[in-house]
């Protein structure tokens, strides 16, 4: 085998088309072995002996793609100091494009205890590398690029989508090539959002307490390969396959003028705490690598519940995430990236600092300050919950926007005031920073917690199935089963979760920010109750595509719920309301007006009264005064949004004629099916609202 010198950039194994240079990271090495295994898993050993800047690295001509490896790394075993060296491992190239199981399926199981404290207990290789060729050809390829303000972001799983999906072929459900087939991508267009947010799709491993049960890690929260998708989702076994069809998968969203985004977890690695299985990270450079506990090196500082967490304020820890979202976003193609628990990723030290290095390099980056941003705001830390407070450029996922909407829809107290703040963008979370409406990401129901069905559908969780003694999973989840637990055939309160369901959709729709919908939620999609089906690789999380006619019918407003807003600038605002005028019939009218069910304005004594559950909200679409791309003034249609959340019918009185002298419904919660009532309503007159309903009503900038 020959082996020439070749660079210490870029990391990882390098295919130039001539051969292939690998390159690794590890200041605490003092020997670094290339293992090349053949195809009969026989191992070939290469020692690398050229390292600049503790990167080993070598060149050798003779590999081409489809080669698998991976490294043996020599260096102190001292777990009390923190470095966790041990040859006998097989170890994963941090940097690999394309990973392979070698386990044939294997579980990957926690080391004994022991080997905390020994060099004891070793496990067999587990995954490997593989070479890929990184050509594809992009022809044609034109990312969407839509507005943040006109973005609608559709959040799923790449199995689950199509696993049951009748017009995927049956060998191409749950892969890549299955969500890029036209069923899948017919039914996205077709509900009008303009990204497909993906669970993760970064290489992660089995839990072996899963696997013994029967069990498997089905969301992916579990990285162990942040370059390489993962390659369950492959519809073909070709080595390194997965990286082709995952960029055709890409192509084909693109073209249909969806954004992809990838729900991202750079947070922790998949080898746990320490005596978790070494598969990369911890044998290569373990000190460098993790956060270890301040008392006890041994330990790891764990903010993410999973047993560890990389180390934030290594330049090296760094510069991998920084080449994995460059990868992703110049190699692949992506749109943008979903951080999970992002707070972890602000903690240089102990506390979250929103200045920390990780958030300047993304400011200062020339490829990633351009794509899409998006934090889930929290970790398991102290200090953990930062909703509104990340940096200028980032969208967050709104968890008191997710709360304040469930619990004034299930009827809670004193919560019509922070309700209207949620609906109009949570300017007291963000407006204070310069940032608008786009930085709340608005949403009901995610892959964490109930679906929108169950959300009305049950008290409580129901997690029996996950084998943990329905312990795990939040219990608090201001859930209402709308008076019976769990599936029913009473018709009344059938047509009531039915309401609520449309209910909520609506209000996300109708909501300033950047709605987020929940996969299978337009379908009403159940999980029987299960808040927490992150090992539920089955029709438990699955969307099931049999749809009946109460299905159909969700199914149909949805998608004339995100027509709506697609239409309507006025339900997108690029900056929050400010209490700016235009003149309508001889009068001053505000850009948002809040207003009783008897058309007086709100005051303050109404907003803090603990039963005030109904009211109503004026947007003008004459005052939306901001420009369009191109300098022109926006103009739209004027809103009229009458809430109603008691058991009643509630009489609204539509304002004076300032406002508009006649209105046109266009919505209306309580109607399950078909279009909705169009007869005009005039000025000044009475206008019914159903119990635990919501209306839309409309006047066009001359009426």
């Amino acid at each position: 085998m020959r082996v020439w010198t070749g660079r210490p950039f870029p990391l990882g194994a390098t295919y130039d088309g001539d051969g292939t240079n690998f390159a690794l990271f590890s200041e605490v090495a003092e020997q670094v072995d290339l293992i090349l295994l053949d195809a009969d898993g026989a191992e070939r050993a290469v020692t690398l002996t050229e390292a600049d800047g503790s990167v080993w690295h070598g060149y050798l001509p003779d590999v081409e793609p489809g080669q698998r490896y991976g490294y043996r790394v020599h260096g102190p075993w001292m777990p009390a100091a923190g470095h966790r060296c041990d040859p006998e491992k097989f170890l994963l190239d941090p940097y690999a494009r394309a990973i392979h199981d070698l386990r044939d399926d294997r579980p990957t199981k926690a080391a004994p205890a022991r080997a905390a404290a020994s060099r004891d207990g070793a496990e067999p290789a587990a995954l490997c590398g593989v070479v890929v060729d990184p050509a594809f050809d992009w022809t044609g390829d034109s990312p969407p690029s839509h507005a943040y303000a006109d973005s609608v972001i559709y959040e799923t799983h790449v199995r689950g989508l199509s696993r049951t999906h009748p017009g995927v072929p049956e060998e191409l459900r749950g892969t890549y090539a299955g969500l890029a087939t036209p069923a899948v991508i017919d039914h996205l267009t077709s509900l009008s959002v303009t990204a497909v947010e993906l669970m993760p799709v970064h290489q992660y491993v089995q839990d072996g307490f899963l696997l013994d049960k029967g069990l498997s890690n089905y969301w992916g929260y579990n990285t162990i390969g942040f370059f390489a998708p993962h390659h369950a989702y492959a519809a073909h076994g070709t080595l390194g396959q997965q990286v082709t069809e995952f960029k055709s998968m890409v192509k084909a969203l693109h073209a249909a003028g969806l954004e992809v985004i990838l729900d991202v977890v750079y947070n922790h690695t998949a080898e746990g705490n320490e005596n978790g299985p070494t598969l990369s990270f911890r044998g290569i450079d373990n000190a460098s690598y993790y956060r270890l506990s301040d008392d006890d090196f041994s330990r790891y500082y764990d903010t993410t519940g999973t047993g560890n967490s990389l180390l934030m304020r290594h330049p090296n820890v760094l510069q991998l995430l920084m080449d994995s979202l460059r990868y992703w976003v110049t190699e692949c193609h992506v749109d943008g990236f979903r951080f999970d628990l992002a707070a972890t990723l602000a903690r240089q030290f102990h506390e979250v600092d929103r200045l920390s290095a990780f958030f300047d390099l993304i400011q200062q980056d020339p490829v990633i300050s351009r794509v899409k941003l998006i934090a889930e705001p929290w970790d398991l830390g102290d200090g953990g919950y930062q909703v509104g407070n990340f940096p200028p450029l980032w969208s967050e996922w709104n968890g008191k926007y997710r709360d304040c909407v469930r619990d004034f829809w299930r009827g809670g107290d004193r919560t019509l005031a922070e309700f209207a703040s949620r609906l109009t963008g949570s300017a007291d979370l963000y407006q204070r920073d310069r940032r608008r409406p786009r930085a709340s990401v608005n949403f009901i129901t995610a892959h964490d917690g109930f679906t929108l069905r169950d959300l009305v559908s049950y008290d409580m969780k129901h997690n029996e199935a996950n084998g943990e003694g329905n312990r795990d999973g939040e219990s608090s989840n201001r859930s209402w089963n709308c008076g019976t637990e769990g599936p029913t055939r009473n018709p009344e309160v059938r047509a009531l979760r039915a309401r609520q369901q449309r209910n909520f959709l609506a209000t996300l729709m109708l909501s300033q920010g950047i709605p987020m919908l929940g996969h299978g939620d337009e379908l009403g999609r159940t999980q029987l109750g299960n808040n927490n089906a992150y090992c539920q690789d089955n029709e438990t999380a699955w969307i099931d595509w049999d749809l009946d006619e109460e299905r159909e019918e969700l199914l149909d407003f949805t998608r004339r719920l995100v027509a709506l807003r697609t239409e309507h600038p006025i339900l997108r605002r690029r900056r929050f309301f400010r209490g700016d005028t235009v003149t309508h019939r001889g009068e001053p009218l505000p850009d948002l007006v809040w207003l009783r069910p008897d058309a007086a304005e709100m005051t303050t004594t109404d907003w803090v009264r603990p039963d005030a559950h109904a009211v109503a909200v004026f947007l003008n679409g004459d005052a939306i005064a901001e420009p369009d791309r191109v300098g022109r003034t926006v103009v739209d249609d004027s809103f009229l949004v009458l809430f109603n959340c008691y058991w009643e019918p509630m009489e609204f009185r539509l304002p004076d004629a300032t406002y508009g002298s006649c209105w046109t419904t266009l919505l209306d919660t309580s109607e399950p099916s078909g279009p909705p009532d169009e007869t005009e309503h005039k000025a000044d007159t009475t206008l019914s609202v159903g119990p635990r309903s919501l209306v839309v009503l409309s006047r066009p900038p001359d009426r």
